[in-house]
């Protein structure tokens, strides 16, 4: 199948006689053959038209921290609370062909017996579907036989509830009797497969919900999953079987060609939730249903959810706290460039993703995670802060608190009982001190470093042990956060034969697992980025009066810099590895790996490289890793394929896929990065343009990536016959460090507690730009211009100031920032604020 070949059922039917012109297309900007961003950006609307589907599923995913549903354009959905592995309430089916679902809205004419669903899937009606996606919903709207329909499905900000909002306007010319029937696959685990047989249903007598449980899952034994409405129920079933039939698919659902339900509900049936209710419209008449998904904690807590969030009025004022929320947090830096397409990234898409996806949700399309990764999330934390931090503030003591004495880290664990699994990486436990200098310097929030957290109790790993999955208890021993990043780097201080630290069972790229697996081979990248950690701790040592440490700090890194620079370079670029055996990694005298990107890219990120060695090993990223032709950034080339070589589970993915040589979007980002910190502007807003997906508009450009234009994927292919192919799409952290790289690296946002600095890398041809920053309640309205013939002045509200320091206040006004900045000024390649600033070297 294809799904040109699933679309192609989608009927073709005549206008309907009398019916109202519908109303004109929004203006969109940055258009693709199947749609664009609103003018605003804050939306993207996609049209399909009969047999024209998108390449893949066009998703977005809505969340709160208890609670996610992720759609796709066709609205096809899933949902969970709390876990989105462990208690999903409904299938996740990883089909980007077909895209399935196991929820599904309908309308019925119960006159003529037709069904067609108000999103063009599981039953697609005649003409064209609009979708909309935006900042915590998505909005379906088609009309059928004059029958206007809108569906506008959001998740409440804080309550575990998913809203169906179905709006339906009589346009016909003459009155209807019409039925709105909303269904739901119950999971209530991992999958139906393994959850249906113990299921059990019912009406709940109080609300008149209905109500679903799985007593034997071990960790959510209790909890009762809802579906329920406003309207009066006039049918229902709780059997799959007869809801679709005999062999029957959503499609085609028997029981809506028979038009009633049968009430059933109980033990024993091929579980699922599916209500109906009768709708009269005279001409011209609007009604409007709502249908609520949610699941609560048991059956008590569930009857109080349902009562509480009953009412129109209810599901108005969530979904207007749904939009003042992400105006909130998504306005807390706002930027206006020449280019729209870098703000339509910076100025919504990139955070939300961040926030929503990697940080609630923990899940997408095409994976469903549910875990929480020790170094993932903390990455996805670091580039919050502007926007959220006090939620990066408690992710820090969160990830603190899944630490071991002994300095390193559950890798992720499940919520809500956090087992998790203990590994030998090398590199997880270091993100730690890292975020929380990066926090520390920004929000100038010392009293964090004080707070007390706990420790986890679990066995060391065995002898050649890479990994074990387990619940881990908690330690009697609580220590300050500060205590917990002393044990990280601690613990990181092992070294190797060649003064560099020890790989482990991967470091950032896990996938290299066994190039350290036995004790003894040894990292370059790590070693470029255990010197960024020290020298960023080593400050936040000295102001947290710890001048020991702070010096113990600098010493190490001065070790690691003159251990890199004596052992790991190899004549043109900086090796990758060594073995335990002792052979070399990323060098040219491999077969395959000549080149790995993300040593490189950290040679200069921590400033570790001379500034020779910096610009010959970016030359040498350029030359071998970037593909102007396929625009792709490929992480390391050639790809492991044919050689004795065997450094891990990376040798598993085709060559030119994923890690294995294509383009892994979070190394792309960091050589974007690197490039910017040595002032090459071109060359870094150049790989900015090839990884950004709104870049890809054209017809041919579109049909090629196939995923999403309006947010980050995790990979790109770099392999024919699909080279440029967008894979992993959502769910990556790429999307945080996109957004560092923009606002950061190259507008030049730094903040350092009550001071702002801008300092910019930007195209010479750009006359400047302006930024928002909200500092509390206070904003600054900063314009940047750039002019090679001026000199370099900063003033605030028409006075000027000294320096670059930008003062913060909040005092709850408007400030006015002016800053003129000559092009190609040198002190841009020793001073732009990158994702790794780094302090002068000691």
């Amino acid at each position: 199948l294809s799904r040109q070949r699933y679309w192609l059922g989608w009927r073709v039917v005549g206008g309907v006689p009398g019916a109202r012109p519908r109303a004109a297309a929004p203006e969109l900007i940055l258009e693709t053959p199947y749609g664009g961003f609103s003018s605003d950006g804050r939306e993207y609307l996609i049209t399909l038209n009969p047999g024209q589907p998108t390449p893949a599923p066009w998703a977005n995913v809505l969340a709160n921290p208890l609670f996610g549903t992720v759609i796709s354009e066709t609205g096809g959905a899933y949902s969970w609370r709390e876990n989105a592995h462990e208690y999903r309430l409904s299938p996740w089916h990883d089909d980007p062909v077909s895209d399935p679902s196991g929820e599904a809205l309908y309308l019925r004419d119960e006159d003529s017996g037709r069904v067609w669903s108000p999103t063009p899937q599981p039953c697609p009606g005649s003409g064209s579907y609009r979708t909309r996606h935006g900042f915590g919903y998505s909005v379906f709207e088609h009309e059928e036989d004059g029958i206007h329909s809108e569906l506008t499905v959001y998740v409440a900000l804080q309550a575990p509830i998913k809203f169906s909002r179905l709006k339906i306007r009589n346009l016909s010319g003459r009155p209807r009797r019409l039925s709105a029937t909303c269904y739901v696959e119950w999971v209530l685990g991992e999958s139906r497969s393994r959850s249906a047989m113990h299921v059990v249903s019912e009406s709940d007598p109080v609300s008149g919900a209905l109500f679903a449980r799985n007593p034997y899952n071990m960790e959510f034994s209790g909890h009762v999953a809802f579906l329920d409405t406003d309207a009066e129920v006039s049918s229902f079933t709780g059997d799959r079987s007869e809801f679709i039939g005999r062999n029957g698919s959503l499609s085609a659902p028997a029981a809506l060609t028979r038009g009633r339900l049968s009430g059933r509900s109980g033990a024993g049936f091929d579980p699922c939730a599916a209500m109906q209710v009768s709708l009269e419209l005279e001409d011209g008449q609007s009604r409007e249903v709502l249908f609520r998904l949610g699941a609560e904690v048991d059956a008590k807590a569930a009857t109080r959810r349902v009562l509480q969030y009953r009412g129109s009025q209810m599901a108005q004022a969530e979904l207007a706290a749904v939009h003042q929320h992400w105006q909130r947090s998504l306005g807390a830096v706002q930027v206006r460039t020449p280019d729209p397409a870098i703000d339509v990234m910076a100025n919504g898409w990139l955070m939300y993703q961040t926030i929503a996806c990697r940080f609630w949700a923990r899940s997408g399309f095409y994976q469903s995670g549910g875990a929480i990764g020790f170094r993932d999330q903390l990455q996805d934390s670091m580039a919050m802060i502007h926007a959220e931090p006090a939620l990066a503030r408690e992710h820090l003591l969160l990830c603190a608190a899944h630490q071991y004495p002994e300095g390193d880290v559950q890798h992720w664990w499940h919520p809500p009982q956090n087992r998790g699994v203990r590994t030998g990486c090398s590199d997880d436990f270091l993100w730690l001190p890292l975020a929380t200098s990066r926090y520390v310097q920004i929000t100038g929030d010392h009293s964090v470093l004080e707070v007390e957290v706990g420790y986890l109790e679990g066995r060391l790993l065995n002898s050649g042990e890479e990994s074990y999955y387990d619940l881990p208890q908690a330690s009697g021993l609580r220590e300050s956060l500060y205590l917990h990043c002393r044990r990280a780097i601690e613990h990181g201080q092992r070294r190797g034969v060649h003064g560099l630290p020890l790989m482990g069972t991967g470091d950032w790229n896990d996938g290299m697992n066994r190039v350290g697996e036995h004790g003894l081979g040894e990292s370059v990248w790590l070693g470029f980025f255990g010197h960024e950690v020290l020298q960023r701790f080593a400050v936040t040592a000295e102001q947290h009066q710890d001048p020991d440490f702070a010096r113990e700090c600098r010493a190490q890194a001065l070790a690691l810099r003159a251990a890199l620079d004596s052992q790991a370079w190899d004549g043109q670029w900086y090796r990758r590895a060594w073995f335990d055996d002792g052979q070399i990694l990323g060098s040219a005298s491999n077969q395959e790996c000549r080149i790995d990107s993300i040593a490189q890219s950290w040679s200069v990120l921590s400033g570790a490289a001379s500034d020779a060695r910096q610009h010959q090993a970016m030359a040498s990223l350029d030359q071998h890793l970037v593909r102007r032709d396929s625009g792709v950034v490929l992480l390391l080339d050639p790809p492991f394929a044919h050689s004795s070589l065997d450094p891990g589970y990376i040798k598993g993915y085709v060559p030119g896929v994923r890690e294995n040589g294509g383009q892994y979007t979070h190394a792309a980002v960091w050589a974007s990065m690197a490039f910017a910190r040595l002032g090459d502007s071109a060359r870094a807003w150049e790989l900015l343009h090839m990884i950004n997906p709104v870049s890809r508009r054209s017809a041919e450009q579109v049909a090629t990536y196939r995923v999403e234009p309006y947010v980050m994927a995790a990979d790109v292919y770099g392999v024919a016959p699909h080279t440029g192919r967008g894979g992993w799409s959502w769910y990556t952290g790429s999307a945080g460090w996109t957004y560092r790289l923009i606002v950061e690296s190259l507008l030049g946002l730094r903040r350092e507690g009550q001071s702002l600095y801008i300092e910019p890398v930007i195209p010479a041809h750009w006359p400047g730009y302006s930024l928002d920053y909200r500092f509390g309640e206070t904003l600054y309205r900063i314009e940047v211009r750039q002019n090679p013939g001026a000199t370099l002045s900063l003033s605030l509200d028409g006075r000027p100031l000294v320096g670059l320091a930008i003062p913060l206040l909040d005092d709850g006004s408007t400030r006015r920032v002016l800053l003129t900045w000559p092009a190609a000024l040198p002190a841009q390649a020793g001073h732009t604020p990158t994702a790794t600033h780094t302090e002068p070297a000691p």
